[in-house]
This record gives structure tokens, C-alpha cells and sequence, in this order.
């Protein structure tokens, strides 16, 4: 739900530097108001059961980018509506989903009898409410990194609740789309910003209030993210547009994605055993 009372209609959108703590509250505002909406436009290609990369449509059940998980104790990090938790969970895995938005969660407790009934916790990333080693394996698919200011305490925490040895795999927009109009025909294909410029995206109502806003990292500075709570990088997965795959979301689509990465899919894990 919006806890902020007044008009949200987007008055202003563009990069700027917003107070870090008005951009980071906007990210559970806007998912609560939203939630209903996004499903209903991605919920097809989302799956109710099912763990989905990226826009390009690659999914775990073909990546394996998690490994073995049947078994492990596994953490959903910005689940949305925890259809990845619900493939976990179907899996074998003993699968937990995180978010911060009330919203999203409640479409996914909706959800459950598509999947089964799950462990749906509302949190932010950045003070997860586990104790340390709780679990084996986290990840999340564009979920929480970037909607916060400070993407390096979501690498801390998940660090902290994993098992020495975890592992902690997370997609992301493509750093390198950031340097161009996110528009996914002919006119998103010319780079028209500093792809050095990290000012986030923000959408702002007639007030000035935050409605949304959405931050850039350079590929440098996810590394040195996860590098800095102590992950050690795996891989760098950078998933190629499929043949004959048509789907248009936000500036995702085929015309872009026979040119240009959308996605960028770090693999990590701890140190230890």
C-alpha cells in the first residue's frame, strides 16, 4: 500500500541525484501500487511456478545457474510473487521468499495454489531477518538491487545469512544499456548518455516526491560489490536473444537483443567448505 497520503502523478522523469533515503523508500511504494498491474502484463511469461532469468527467457531449468538445490536451503531475495520460490519448492529445494513490497507478496500468497503454499517474509534486502548461515544458496532475478542506493549492503547481508560456500546469483539490468534510450526498436539503438554516468532513473510527482527510481552500476561496480562482501565471481553470464523469441518488455525485444546484451547474470559464492 502507498503510506504516502497526496497525488502520485508523474510530473517529472529523467537522471538525477535524489536523497538516497527518498529513492530507496520509493521501491516499496511503487511495487505495492504496481504489483497488480505488472502481473497482469508479465504474468504469462513470468510462470506461477516457475524461476525466470530475464526478458531474454532463459530459465533455471535450463541454466542451472543455482546447481543441485534439491535438499538446500534457499533464499528468494526481491521475490515479487515468489514464482521461483514455488519452482524451488517444487524442485525439492526448502525455498524462502523475500520482499519488500506488501503488494507483491499478496499476489503471490494468491498464487499458491498454482504452486503450493510457500514461506513469504516481507523484508528489505538490506537487513534481512535471518541469523547468520542460515542458508546454502540466494539469489533473485532483478529484484531488489536495483531499486536501492546502496546495492553493496544487499552483498553484505545476503553474505551474512549464507553458509561458508553458499552461493549468491543475481540478474541485472545490462550495465552497458544504461548509455542508451531504453526504447526497444531502431531509436534504442544509438547511445545518447555517459554509460559512466551512475545518476538513477527517477520519476518524481508535482510535489517532488519520489515515485520511482531505479539505479545504474557499471559492470565494474557489481564486481566490486560482491568482491567487497567477500563473493568470489564464477561467471559472467550474458544471455543472447533467442530466435524467433518476440516478446517486447519495457526495452527488451528482438530488435535490441540481436545487437546489444540485456542482461547481465553474476554467479558467485563464499569462500569455505
Amino acid at each position: 500500500m502507498i503510506d504516502d497520503p497526496g497525488d502520485d502523478t508523474l510530473a517529472e522523469a529523467g537522471f538525477r541525484h535524489v536523497p538516497d533515503a527518498e529513492g530507496g523508500r520509493a521501491a516499496r511504494r511503487w511495487w505495492d501500487a504496481n504489483a497488480d498491474e505488472y502481473l497482469a502484463e508479465h504474468g504469462d511469461f513470468l510462470g506461477e511456478a516457475d524461476l525466470l532469468w530475464c526478458p531474454e527467457g532463459l530459465r533455471e531449468s535450463r541454466a542451472r545457474l543455482l546447481g543441485d538445490v534439491a535438499g538446500a536451503h534457499v533464499l528468494e531475495v526481491g521475490a515479487g510473487a515468489a514464482q521461483g520460490t514455488r519452482w524451488l519448492t517444487a524442485a525439492g529445494a526448502r525455498a524462502v521468499a523475500t520482499d519488500v513490497s506488501h503488494g507483491m507478496l499478496a499476489a503471490g500468497a494468491g498464487a499458491a495454489a498454482a504452486g503450493g503454499r510457500v514461506p513469504l517474509v516481507q523484508a528489505d534486502a538490506r537487513a534481512l531477518p535471518f541469523a547468520d548461515g542460515t542458508f546454502d544458496v540466494a539469489f533473485t532475478a532483478f529484484g531488489a538491487l536495483p531499486f536501492v542506493p546502496d546495492a553493496h549492503r544487499v552483498h553484505a547481508e545476503v553474505a551474512r545469512v549464507l553458509r561458508p560456500g553458499g552461493r549468491w546469483v543475481f540478474s541485472v539490468t545490462h550495465p552497458v544499456r544504461w548509455a542508451f534510450p531504453d526504447d526497444p526498436g531502431p531509436a534504442g539503438l544509438t547511445a545518447t548518455r555517459s554509460y559512466f554516468d551512475r545518476r538513477p532513473y527517477v520519476e518524481q510527482a508535482a510535489d517532488g516526491r519520489v515515485l520511482y527510481a531505479e539505479y545504474h552500476r557499471t559492470l565494474g561496480d557489481h564486481v566490486a560489490d560482491v568482491v567487497g562482501a567477500g563473493f568470489v565471481l564464477d561467471r559472467l553470464v550474458e544471455p543472447e536473444w533467442p530466435d524467433g523469441h518476440d516478446r517486447v518488455w519495457g526495452g527488451w525485444g528482438p530488435v535490441r537483443g540481436a545487437l546489444l546484451p540485456g542482461t547481465a547474470i553474476l554467479v558467485t559464492h563464499l569462500p569455505g567448505r
